[in-house]
């Protein structure tokens, strides 16, 4: 140990709220029952301090922490173990802490197992054991509540190692240290611990490899070990297989070929059977794949070991892979077989190209592995610095950019060539577009596209566009327009058989690099129109690019078709584009592209009206973009959730997905994604009857003003609040948006606004206009489809007729609405429609039409208008904005609320909140008693 920087303890737990609340849950219930639960994970990841948390947290009682030692009786009983806990318990609820369980001899192990088990809830003990999972779990424990820890979550990670170090951690060692500890807090603490000051501000090269030995066994409680010799020889070939396995398993054959490689045949004769020995404690076999219980013991094993017998072990996994189809496999062995650390340029020169042949079989997380031990043997520094580079492209398009990030520190060296570093910082500048500030992301694209434009102006131009990307992102239109405007580019000479870049003839059309560069000028230069309000000059360069999608079968291509037709309105060839992205990336393993195809098909099928499905998208995209370390797309997908909730009857799932999404988008500088969110919130509001909180919402974002929204969605939002503000009596600001919003449905980019355009002025229109408006908006819908915004127009539409006395019509308007709302699960909206049939005095029929058995048979006196007033009062709103939200005049709220208090007896309006809010939790309760006994009559076949 080397280090001399002073670790000083970190101040707060960080993550594991999901492990605290399961803890806080047992300690609040410990003063009238007792509980148990066991902690498991695998060594460093916080067992012990999570116990400590829990017996600082606990003030009801006493705290006991039991642990073998010289005065304890290791043969205690479980009855007499049990009779001592209970006996603890008598004046006051107890909180017994027992650690790493796994260190306990047998015997002991045993008796707490069984007294843990014998334990009732009326004995007011917590019981809370906290055991290693790296090693099978006793059966004494097996039936205990399990809380299981994972690595923590890298943003956690981060603020861990902020915290420990005040922050002064240089960005390129920050990323460094957070890929090696790979989650583990005191891994992390382990490596920060051995490194100097001068090391840990960048000032002093890192050493290598920065997780050694030392801090391994360190985090891991020492170096693992088995009861044999083979024993031994197993956990290291296992161990040396994983580091060049795609998973977690090692192929169980692979691995008993190469034992029988390294350890010839023994003598005939009695001696020890090594294959009727078991596995060791720290293996599982799983299937054909042998695996480690702990990732952390793994390393440890592989990096504990002797040098030469390390080495050995790699030599004989190469010779059982050599000829058997595994071919950058076998030479990523045979590589760490070499002795010494000396560059290696023939080894170096062989596994680099191996990694590059796209013939070889091999995933993109094997080839970012290949790529980076061809570097670390190259003595050159600039083809170190692009090998460096091309293991972090395999790194992101695996999926890992905590991997990339440091392989990108790595190849930074200035003394490579403006080319190398140019295709560095594309990819740094990708991935903090995934997963970072977009304005930092911006700048580092911008200085790829520097970089590389004499040598790669192919390449430059996907940087620029990439650059622009960012500022779209950012909402920042001036550095969007910017970015896209045309630069000279030098043209250098083509090579042999390709053709000049930008070109189009027939051999572009056979050049996978010439079609590239010709969709990134097209749709920079169609995106550049639409943004400059041409769309005369924007349809035809994004229409090449959306025709060029239905020919291509590579997923960045795709997804420019698929963002193209975006752009345009075209949401048919959005889906369809994004559909065949989505395709193409999984069948190729390109983990980091699958959540862009599923964000442009989230989009898609949500400016075509169809939120279920949209929300299908989202939901999985959000779970492959946590997966692949994407913060930045996982904001985008939750605001997707957020606009899709908003229609149904979910205002917490609303709340929830917004406050997620907004916490990266904030801190990230995502302004499309705030604007989203911030519409949804807006949306659920009027689609609840609070015309007045959406209107303000609202305003900030589609308003003149520094405040407004993103420039590419705040026009989206338009209608939303013309109708919130119609109904909150700011008709003029509604006007004052009109106006540009025509604009917008005049440039065609939009299915929707057409039909929206003509409702918004309905709703502003005089009486003599607005029926023709109302017509004119539905023909519109008819055209353009799109369930939810037609069910909206025949929702305001049946509400104007029932004002003017139109009862007939009106019904079937409302009846039209009501059906739109359903099939398209718009459930909020659907209730505002049911409402306004009631108050024709129909019966429609679905969730909410009647009383209820839970409903006070007072409240069900009311009449349908009556009930809709008793409502909102009871939501805290005055008698005028009841009157504006319904449509009627502040006298008819008076004399119908007169009656209300009448018929139900009530003197206040919080009397009558207090009453309508029974009524409704006695309607949910039934509801869910309801749901209970439907799950019931599904399990066991029995009919109602």
């Amino acid at each position: 140990m080397t280090g001399q920087t002073t670790v000083r303890t970190a101040v707060r737990v960080h993550g594991r709220s999901a492990q605290r609340g399961a803890l806080r849950a047992m300690l609040d219930a410990l003063p009238t029952h007792g509980g148990r639960l066991l902690l498991a994970g695998e060594p460093g990841l916080g067992r012990t301090t999570l116990l400590q948390w829990a017996a600082g947290s606990f003030r009801a009682g006493p705290v006991l922490h039991l642990r073998p030692g010289p005065e304890a009786n290791p043969h205690s009983t479980a009855g007499q173990l049990l009779d001592t806990l209970r006996a603890a318990a008598v004046a006051a609820p107890v909180l017994v802490c027992v650690d790493d369980v796994h260190r306990w001899d047998a015997p002991a192990r045993t008796a707490l197992g069984r007294a843990a088990r014998r334990l009732s809830t009326a004995d007011r003990v917590g019981l809370l054991l906290s055991v290693a999972s790296d090693r099978a779990l006793d059966p004494e424990f097996a039936r205990l509540p399990v809380v299981h820890l994972d690595p923590l979550a890298p943003a956690r990670a981060a603020a861990l190692l902020d915290d420990v170090t005040d922050g002064v951690a240089a960005p390129a060692v920050r990323e460094q240290l957070l890929a090696e500890a790979e989650g583990n807090p005191a891994l992390l603490v382990a490596l920060v611990r051995r490194l100097s000051p001068a090391e840990l501000r960048g000032h002093r090269p890192l050493p290598r490899p920065l997780a050694d030995a030392a801090a391994l066994a360190e985090t891991a409680g020492g170096a693992p070990t088995g009861p044999s010799a083979h024993a031994r020889d197993l956990l290291l070939t296992v161990a040396a297989a994983g580091e060049a396995s795609d998973g977690a398993d090692a192929d169980a054959g692979l691995v008993r070929d190469a034992l029988r490689r390294l350890r010839p045949a023994p003598e005939p004769g009695p001696g020890p059977d090594t294959d009727a020995e078991p596995l060791p404690e720290q293996l599982v076999l799983a299937g054909e794949g042998l695996r480690f219980r702990s990732p952390l013991v793994r390393r440890t094993v592989h990096a504990t070991a002797d040098a030469d017998r390390r080495r050995a072990v790699h030599r004989a996994l190469a010779d059982a892979l050599d000829g058997g189809g595994h071919r950058l496999t076998a030479l990523l062995h045979r590589s760490w077989s070499l002795g010494g650390p000396a560059p290696a340029p023939a080894s170096a020169d062989l596994l680099a190209a191996t990694a590059a042949d796209g013939a070889v079989p091999a995933s993109h997380r094997l080839r970012a592995t290949a790529y980076a031990r061809a570097a670390e043997l190259t003595a050159d520094g600039a083809r170190r610095a692009e090998r460096y580079t091309a293991a972090a492209e395999q790194a992101l398009l695996a999926g890992r950019p905590e991997r990339a990030r440091p392989l990108l520190a790595a190849a930074l060296d200035r003394a490579a060539p403006a080319a190398v570093r140019g295709r560095a910082e594309l990819l740094r500048g990708m991935t903090e577009l995934r997963d970072g500030p977009v304005g930092d992301a911006h700048q580092s694209l911008l200085l790829a596209a520097s970089l590389l434009a004499a040598d790669d102006p192919a390449e430059a131009a996907t940087a620029a566009l990439a650059a622009a990307d960012a500022a779209w992102a950012a909402g920042d239109l001036p550095a969007c327009l910017a970015t896209l405007a045309p630069q000279p580019q030098p043209q250098p000479p083509p090579r042999a058989g390709h053709p000049s870049h930008g070109s189009d003839g027939p051999a572009a059309a056979r050049d996978p690099v010439a079609r590239t560069a010709v969709v990134v000028r097209d749709h920079r230069v169609g995106m550049r129109a639409l943004l400059e309000g041409r769309l005369d000059r924007a349809g035809a360069p994004l229409g090449q690019v959306v025709r060029r999608g239905r020919t291509e079968d590579r997923p960045e291509t795709l997804l420019r078709s698929a963002a193209a037709a975006l752009l345009l309105g075209d949401v048919d060839a959005a889906r369809s584009g994004g559909a065949r992205a989505l395709a193409a990336a999984r069948h190729l393993g390109s983990d980091a592209l699958v959540p862009k195809a599923l964000e442009y098909l989230a989009y898609a099928e949500l400016r075509a009206g169809r939120h279920p499905q949209a929300r299908t998208h989202a939901e999985e995209g959000l779970r492959t973009a946590l997966r692949a370390g994407q913060r930045n797309t996982a904001a985008h997908h939750r605001a997707v959730l957020a606009l899709a909730a908003s229609i149904e009857e979910e205002p917490d799932v609303v709340t929830r997905h917004v406050t997620a999404a907004l916490d990266t988008a904030r801190r990230h500088g995502l302004a499309q994604a705030v604007t989203l969110c911030q519409w949804a919130a807006a949306r659920a509001d009027l689609g609840r009857g609070r015309p007045f909180d959406a209107a303000d919402r609202l305003g900030l974002l589609v308003l003149p003003g520094p405040g407004r929204g993103h420039f590419a969605v705040w026009r989206l939002a338009v209608p939303c609040f013309v109708e919130a503000a119609v109904l909150a009596g700011r008709h003029e600001d509604a006007r004052e948006v009109l106006t540009d919003f025509a604009d917008w449905a005049a440039f065609g980019a939009d299915p929707q606004a057409a039909a929206q355009l003509a409702r918004c002025q309905a709703l502003l229109a005089p009486g003599e206009h607005a029926d023709a408006l109302y017509r004119r908006a539905l023909d519109r819908h008819d055209e353009s489809g799109g369930d939810f915004e037609r069910a909206r127009t025949a929702l305001l539409y049946g509400k104007w007729l029932r004002r003017r006395r139109r009862p007939r019509e009106a019904r079937g308007r409302l009846g039209a609405a009501l059906a739109g709302f359903e099939r398209c699960g718009a459930g909020v909206w659907a209730a505002q429609a049911r409402d306004e049939l009631r108050a024709l005095g129909a019966a429609p029929r679905g969730p909410g039409t009647g009383t209820g058995a839970g409903t006070p048979a007072r409240l069900g006196r009311l009449t349908p208008q009556q009930l809709r007033i008793a409502r909102q009062v009871a939501e805290g709103a005055t008698n005028r904005e009841v009157a504006l939200a319904l449509g009627v005049s502040t006298r008819t709220v008076d004399y119908h609320l007169r009656k209300v208090f009448a018929a139900l007896a009530v003197r206040s309006r919080l009397e009558l909140a207090r009453m309508v809010g029974q009524a409704e939790r006695a309607q949910e309760a039934q509801a869910a008693q309801d749901a209970r006994r439907a799950g019931h009559q599904e399990k066991t076949g029995a009919q109602p």
